[in-house]
């Protein structure tokens, strides 16, 4: 907040301009809720997984592949985030996964409040590893922290190799890129290993998995580093 002089002529009362800059107080109102939502969650040993990426890149794929992989390890639980429609819940649904939908009405990402309606809508004793399957988009999402221990982001072959220099913070922000849709390189002059050094040059912690969705391709891998990272965050002090 802050305010602004105008030239002040004689004989004229000094006037203000009063700046409110609204987007910082609500990305500061956000974070601070996200941190508590981060503290009740590692009350109750829950580790929870923020993946982000564009429409159609495969998030619910992935979950699904995810889900059948892990199942039998963790008490999973996924928090479905979309505009409108049921259709992706659906499908965590018939995995035999609990999901709660979150129908944002038109905002293009979820925020730390909209999280906090969906876990007061969760037993959290009942869960290990909670997935957020949030709104496709590459912008906001990347700005808005959810409370989740890790964020992750899918960006799918189609999409082509250039979208780390038109969305630098997406890739900055996530501890883990999976490059999905594998089964189309051949179909497309998608540089992979161009990729991979664009996004170190923003990104050196970040891990990076080639897979897909279709064939099963590095799927293993991926899960791989979810143990890995559950498993860290479970055994933190």
């Amino acid at each position: 907040m802050g305010s602004y002089k105008l030239a002040e002529s004689e004989g004229e009362a000094v006037k203000e301009i009063r700046l409110i800059d609204i987007r910082e107080e609500i990305l500061s109102d956000n974070q601070n809720l996200a941190d508590e939502i981060r503290k009740k969650l590692r009350d109750n040993g829950v580790f929870m997984l923020n993946l982000m990426s564009a429409p159609g890149s495969g998030k619910t794929s992935l979950i699904i592949e995810t889900i059948r992989r892990l199942k039998d390890e963790f008490r999973l639980g996924v928090i479905e985030g979309d505009i409108d429609s049921l259709v992706d819940s659906e499908k965590i649904i018939a995995e035999g996964i609990p999901a709660v939908q979150l129908r944002t009405g038109g905002a293009c990402h979820l925020d730390a409040p909209m999280i906090e309606t969906a876990l007061a809508a969760m037993d959290l004793r009942m869960f290990d590893f909670l997935i957020i399957e949030n709104v496709g988009n590459l912008v906001c999402p990347a700005e808005f922290d959810t409370g989740a221990a890790r964020k992750a982001m899918i960006l799918s072959v189609p999409e082509g190799d250039d979208k780390v220099l038109k969305y630098p913070l997406m890739f900055s922000v996530c501890d883990a890129l999976v490059i999905n849709k594998l089964d189309y390189l051949g179909l497309s002059d998608f540089n992979l290993d161009l990729l991979q050094e664009r996004v170190q040059m923003l990104n050196r912690k970040i891990d990076i998995f080639a897979v897909s969705c279709r064939t099963g391709e590095g799927i293993d891998d991926w899960c791989d580093w979810l143990r890995r990272e559950i498993a860290a965050y479970k055994n933190q002090d």
